[in-house]
């Protein structure tokens, strides 16, 4: 049996459904993954995904689409073709369609990402 082309948890399906309370730790304490991505809810055209990471995502972009990043808890560095940015707790970026990026974590890291609902995370 192959290898799957990523070494990530990606699951896509809606866990929550309007009005229903999304507890965010209680899913990120029961993570065993080192790269999980979990789609929480949906609102309008986009979606809500807790991640937590740790290690090195691919390089990737996507072409039609608009990526927010949201620290929890933890660092996560976000590499951009001649830069890196750093987002500690309680900090956020926008990486905006087309740009090629990466992200990655020296340690557990728990983000929420805001995109749209068709994206595909592992890019373009």
């Amino acid at each position: 049996m192959a290898a799957p082309p990523f070494p990530y948890e990606t699951r896509l399906n809606i866990l929550n459904k309007p009005l229903e309370v999304i507890d965010e730790r209680t899913l990120a304490d029961a993570c065993e993954y080192k790269w999980y991505n979990q789609t929480l809810c949906k609102v309008n055209d986009s979606v809500v995904r807790l991640g937590v990471v740790e290690g090195e995502y691919h390089w990737h972009k996507h072409d039609d689409d608009d990526e927010f990043f949201y620290v929890v808890e933890g660092r996560l560095w976000i590499d951009l073709e001649g830069r890196t940015v750093e987002l500690s707790p309680r900090q956020g970026l926008v990486v905006p369609k087309g740009t090629v990026h990466r992200t990655r974590a020296g340690e557990r890291t728990v983000i929420l990402m805001v995109e749209n609902a068709g994206i595909v995370p592992t890019g373009d």
